[in-house]
This record gives structure tokens, C-alpha cells and sequence, in this order.
């Protein structure tokens, strides 16, 4: 037969096809950036970042200050867990007013602007009546609970200044009375420059620099012409620096700038070179959790001021960088609420509280590094101090809220649908819900009689 030699049928082989091109492997790099990118994007990250990092530096702010403090309180014949206690419940008195400002509307915040500045105002001047006031560390700004119990009425003061600023800069813009210089200026630098004075007369300068940082943001933010921007700087400028030339505390710290002794000249440098001794013994992971050296009567003001230089010694460089990042994202967080609202009252107050924590984080965490003289104001949201804490966390549940207000961010909340609740088959519109996988994938019931 022909074809074949043995007699079967030629095999026929297939035609090979030609293979298709591959599909060039993405970039990994590439692909997690794109990844990231839609993450960042979502109308839920700002609150998310708000939420989730306020929250982090919280808990970690309570292990710092309960390892940071447990020298200090045995030296004071106190138990141990003495200022992590009061912490502690601070916290939780905060996470209430936190959860309450979160859940205000705009319009109950606006309507709490004049009786907090008021309240405020009230409590900064009875801190100057004798009797009444105390004296912490040189500077008389402090009021007497009773007991081991403080209040710093200053602090409130920021959380005021930021509410009242926001409501009347608002007002104002919605009337069209922004873009003449006067309206811009009255009354809110006279009542800032009351709020200055009244915690001048007590002699914290660190806290009336934050409130001067919170009045330019506010200015910044309403479009204020540079040589109007300009002119308010240099009359601070002046005062801040007539007050640093006239006390010679104030000089002392601005010398320790940079300090590599604990002794530099006529100034004490103790507290600043011991702090960086501290940053400098944690390296990459630091010492561990509780194994601070410098916390044993070296550092003063361990578990408040300098808290950040006890994280680095105990957790190390990748503490303190945590640390940062999260400040970063939280600062972050509140620049994207401020630029996306529509709502004047929101962007203002939202770029106030932002610039109120951003700028006493790096004052701070600049002063503990050797960058900036030391301020005396504490990490927020960190160190030790419920005076501190309280407006803080009120602010951050002010962020909460204009965060959960977001024409995107309101969209996607009102998609969720609670997982529990239901009752089996009611799904309403949208059919049962998902946890009914099961009984949904069962067959159909047969008809009546069908085997």
C-alpha cells in the first residue's frame, strides 16, 4: 500500500499552532504602587487614618508612659503604675469625648464655639488668682482639683481658639467679608493676643507658641495676602523675641541648642544632652520595653517632655520612626479633610486642629533631638498629661466627624449594611444577606407530589 511500509495508514500529525506572545510580566513594584494608590484614593482612608492612628499612638503613648514613669513615681514614694493610672483613666474620659465629637453635627460644633472660648477665658484668669492658680516647674498656669489632681486651663484654650476661629472665619466667608483686610483681622487677632497674654502672665511660652502656630493657620487658610501674613509674623516675631531677651531661663534653653555637655557655659544642658544620650544607647530596636537607663533620675521629665527620647532608647530607631509615621499620616489625614470639604466652617477647623498637633509634635520632638529649645509642651496624644489629652482627643473626634462627612465617605458608610441583625429572608430590597450562603445554594423545593 502506498504511504505506509508496513501497511497502516499514516499517522497525521497535528499542526502545531504557533505559541502566543506572553503577556510581559508586570512590574511588582509597579503593581503594589497602583495597589497603593486606589487604597489611598478611597473616600474612607482619611477617616480610617484618623481613627487608626490617633488610636495607635494613644495605646503606645500609655506602655511609654507606664514604663517611662515607674522610676519617677517609686522616687515620690508613689506606687509604681501611679501616673499610668491617671493616664489611663484620662484616656478613657477622653475616648468619651472622642466618641461624642465624632457623633455631633457641624451645627452643635459651631453652637459650642462661644461657650468653650468662654469657659476658657474664665479658667485662664482664675489660674492668676491666689489661691486658686499653682505654680508647676516656674510657670503659674495650673488649677488644683484636689488631691494629685491638675488642670491646665491653657490647653483648653488651643481647643477654643480653634472652634471660635473656625466659626467666625466662616461666618465671615459665607457674608463675602474676607477679602478686605479689616474683617480678616478683627476681632480674631485681639481675642488670639487675650489668649497670648493670659498665658504669657503665667510664663508658658511653649504653649502660647502652638497658639500663635494655630492663628497663622487660620490666616493661611482664609487667603490672607502675603504682606498682611507678612506684617502679623514680624509683630510676634518682635514680642517672642523681647520675651526670650528678658528672661534669662528662656535664653538658657535657646542655648542649649545643639549641646554636646550637659554643661554649656552659664546654661544647664542637662535634660538636653541626657536626652540624646537616650536616642543615641536605643540604636536599630533599642534596649527593649522597660529597660531604660536614662529614665533612672538622668532624664528629668521622662514620662512627659521627653517620653520620645525614652521610646528611642527603648524601642529604637524603628520605634521613633514608628512614631513619626504615624503623626505623618495623622497630619496627613487632616490637610486631605480640610482640602476636600466644601463646608468653610469644616476646612477651617479641620486645618486648625491639624496645625495644632502638627505643630506641637515637631516643637517637641524637635526640642528632644537638639533642633529647637526646649518648650516644655508635651507630645499630644503621648506623654503624660490629662490636661493635654482631654481637647486632644476632642479635636481628633472633631476630625472623626468632618471626615465621616465627605461626600464620598458618607456614600460608602451608607452602603454598609450591618452583618447581624436580620432575621433570616428579610433582606429587603437587596435580597438576604450573605451570611445565608448556604440555605440560597440549597436546590429549589420541588413541587407538591414530585419524588
Amino acid at each position: 500500500m502506498s504511504g505506509s511500509r508496513t501497511g497502516r495508514p499514516p499517522v497525521q500529525r497535528a499542526v502545531r499552532r504557533p505559541a502566543a506572545p506572553r503577556a510581559a510580566r508586570e512590574n511588582p513594584l509597579r503593581r503594589f504602587y497602583l495597589r497603593a494608590q486606589r487604597a489611598w484614593d478611597r473616600p474612607l482612608t482619611a477617616y480610617y487614618l484618623i481613627l487608626g492612628g490617633s488610636l495607635l499612638i494613644i495605646v503606645l503613648g500609655l506602655v511609654m508612659v507606664y514604663s517611662a514613669s515607674q522610676i519617677t513615681a517609686l522616687q515620690m514614694s508613689l506606687p509604681g503604675s501611679f501616673f499610668f493610672r491617671k493616664q489611663f483613666l484620662a484616656a478613657c474620659i477622653g475616648g468619651v469625648l472622642l466618641l461624642v465629637a465624632s457623633r455631633m453635627p457641624v451645627k452643635l460644633h459651631r453652637a459650642l464655639a462661644y461657650p468653650i472660648l468662654a469657659g476658657a477665658v474664665f479658667m485662664m484668669a482664675l489660674v492668676q488668682v491666689p489661691g486658686i492658680g499653682m505654680s508647676v516647674n516656674g510657670n503659674q498656669n495650673w488649677i488644683s482639683l484636689g488631691g494629685s489632681f491638675q488642670i491646665q486651663p491653657s490647653e483648653f484654650g488651643k481647643l477654643a481658639l480653634v472652634l471660635w476661629g473656625a466659626d467666625l472665619m466662616a461666618r465671615k466667608q459665607e457674608k463675602r467679608l474676607l477679602t478686605q483686610w479689616k474683617h480678616m483681622l478683627v476681632p480674631l487677632v485681639p481675642v488670639s493676643f487675650l489668649l497670648l497674654g493670659l498665658i504669657m502672665l503665667g510664663g508658658d511660652m511653649g504653649t502660647a507658641i502652638i497658639l500663635t502656630a494655630i492663628l497663622f493657620g487660620l490666616l493661611w487658610l482664609a487667603g490672607a495676602p502675603t504682606r498682611l501674613f507678612a506684617a502679623v509674623l514680624s509683630i510676634a516675631g518682635v514680642l517672642g523675641v523681647i520675651l526670650i531677651k528678658t528672661s534669662p531661663n528662656r535664653m538658657a534653653r535657646l542655648a542649649c541648642i545643639g549641646a554636646t555637655e550637659p554643661r554649656s557655659g552659664v546654661a544647664d544642658c542637662w535634660q538636653a544632652v541626657h536626652g540624646i544620650y537616650a536616642l543615641a544607647s536605643g540604636g536599630l530596636f533599642g534596649s527593649g520595653l522597660g529597660a531604660s537607663v536614662e529614665k533612672w533620675g538622668q532624664l528629668p521629665e521622662a514620662h512627659t517632655d521627653f517620653i520620645f527620647a525614652v521610646t528611642g532608647e527603648e524601642l529604637g530607631l524603628a520605634g521613633t520612626l514608628s512614631v513619626l509615621a504615624l503623626f505623618a499620616a495623622l497630619g496627613y489625614a487632616g490637610i486631605r479633610v480640610a482640602g476636600r470639604t466644601e463646608d468653610p466652617f469644616v476646612r477651617y477647623a479641620a486645618g486648625g486642629v491639624t496645625t495644632w498637633i502638627t505643630a506641637q509634635a515637631v516643637i517637641n520632638i524637635g526640642a528632644v533631638l537638639g533642633l529647637l529649645p526646649i518648650a516644655g509642651v508635651p507630645l499630644p496624644l503621648f506623654s503624660y498629661g490629662g490636661s493635654a489629652l482631654l481637647p486632644t482627643m476632642f479635636a481628633i473626634g472633631l476630625l472623626i466627624a468632618f471626615a465621616r462627612d465627605e461626600p464620598g465617605a458618607r456614600a460608602a458608610l451608607a452602603m454598609r449594611q450591618p452583618r447581624f441583625g436580620r432575621k433570616r429572608g428579610a433582606g429587603g430590597p437587596q435580597g438576604p444577606r450573605r451570611w445565608n450562603t448556604m440555605r440560597r445554594r440549597a436546590p429549589a423545593a420541588r413541587p407538591s407530589g414530585e419524588r
